[in-house]
């Protein structure tokens, strides 16, 4: 069983028990950083669109 700590997902360092998968907190506030600005976002295939560059919705039955 190998029993060396792994790296830390942001910095490389050692992780700690406390904050794994990170080193520290600040790498932890970091990650958490690039998810809400969205660095972490999964492209997609763009949405359909009309000439007025909106996405097209489903209009109901009157």
């Amino acid at each position: 069983m190998n029993t060396a700590p792994r790296a830390c997902a942001i910095c490389g360092k050692p992780q700690t028990e406390q904050f794994r998968p990170f080193c520290s907190a600040r790498c932890a506030d970091i990650d958490l950083h690039r998810w809400l600005k969205g660095g972490y976002a999964i492209p997609g295939r763009p949405a359909d669109e009309d000439e007025d560059g909106a996405a097209e919705m489903p209009r109901g039955e009157d």
